[in-house]
This record gives structure tokens, C-alpha cells and sequence, in this order.
């Protein structure tokens, strides 16, 4: 007789109440867990499974990263599952590398066999299909460098608001103050 699927609902809930209590708790353990190789400090704005794909063994990740809310890191090529009818040892499966300093924005994916440099910024939404050399803020679908990080750096002083050193609570009151803000 066939089990029933609610057990594997059930179990599957299960495991997705924990892995959000893992990675709420301490989301750089639990991505460990998972086998994703951390080399130092990474900073995860919204972390789950998923994001880490079939074979997140194959990604390593450096020191001083920031890693925003629906990032995705793409191993492998599902292409290939069409095709292995008539070539059924077919597959490409590639490690991803991101290096120390990085800042990957809100929504980015990153794909098979790329690199990203040390000191780089990524920008939201982008998709990138090619490594990242260092010093290099990169945006776009697919993603191209745009700019290097010390122009990006000059850029944002010459704009700073002035107070990224201040404690968040201190920090929300200054804004409001800058920009007017009476509620909230």
C-alpha cells in the first residue's frame, strides 16, 4: 500500500519551520550546515535552503560579505535534463567562488563556474554569467562591470549622508531629521 502524502507535507513543514529557526538563530551555522564553505564573516539579510541550490558544497564564500534577501547561487546547468534522453551522462556542474569585501545586492543570481573578486559590489536584480575581477562594482543581466569600486567610493562621499557609524536607533532619527520625516 502507498503512503500517504501527508506525512511528507507534514515532515516537509517540519523541516522548513527548523531551517528558519536555524537560520534565524545563527544564519552563517546554518548555511555551513547546509555545506556551503564560509572562509569568514558573512552577513545574510534573509537566508533559506533554497538559495544555495542541489550543491551549495560547490560554493565558498570569503570574509566581510554581505549577502541580501533572495540572492541565488546556481551551481549547475538544468539545461541538460532535456537533453539526457539522447545523452544521458550529460551534465555541467560548476563551483561558484566570492571573494572577501563583497556586497551582493537584493535578487542577484549567480551562476555556474563564476568568480567574484575581492572588494566588489554586485547590484540588485543582476545576473552574473562571468567572473567579477576584483575591485569592480558590476550590474546588469547579464551583469558587466560598471564602474570600480574606488569610483563607486567617491561617488557615495561626495553624497554621504554621514551617518553610517551611528547605532540604528540613531541612525532612523537622523534620517528623519534629514528628510523631514514626523511619523514613524
Amino acid at each position: 500500500m502507498k503512503d500517504s502524502p501527508v506525512p511528507s507535507r507534514v515532515r516537509t513543514m517540519v523541516r522548513r519551520v527548523r531551517d528558519h529557526l536555524a537560520a534565524s538563530r545563527d544564519p552563517e551555522a546554518f548555511v555551513r550546515s547546509l555545506g556551503v564553505n564560509l572562509t569568514g564573516r558573512v552577513r545574510f539579510y534573509g537566508v533559506n535552503r533554497a538559495m544555495f541550490g542541489s550543491e551549495p558544497w560547490l560554493i565558498t564564500i570569503g570574509d566581510n560579505v554581505f549577502i541580501t534577501s533572495e540572492v541565488q547561487f546556481v551551481t549547475h546547468d538544468g539545461g541538460t535534463l532535456i537533453l539526457r534522453k539522447d545523452h544521458p551522462d550529460l551534465d555541467w556542474t560548476a563551483p561558484i567562488t566570492i571573494g572577501d569585501d563583497v556586497y551582493i545586492g537584493m535578487r542577484a543570481m549567480i551562476l555556474a563556474g563564476v568568480t567574484i573578486g575581492n572588494r566588489c559590489v554586485i547590484g540588485a536584480g543582476s545576473i552574473v554569467t562571468r567572473d567579477i575581477p576584483d575591485n569592480t562594482v558590476a550590474a546588469g543581466v547579464p551583469a558587466r562591470p560598471v564602474r570600480t569600486t574606488d569610483d563607486y567610493l567617491e561617488r557615495l562621499r561626495a553624497k554621504s549622508l554621514g551617518i553610517g557609524h551611528l547605532p540604528v536607533p540613531a541612525k532612523h532619527a537622523a534620517m528623519k531629521r534629514i528628510y523631514g520625516v514626523t511619523t514613524g
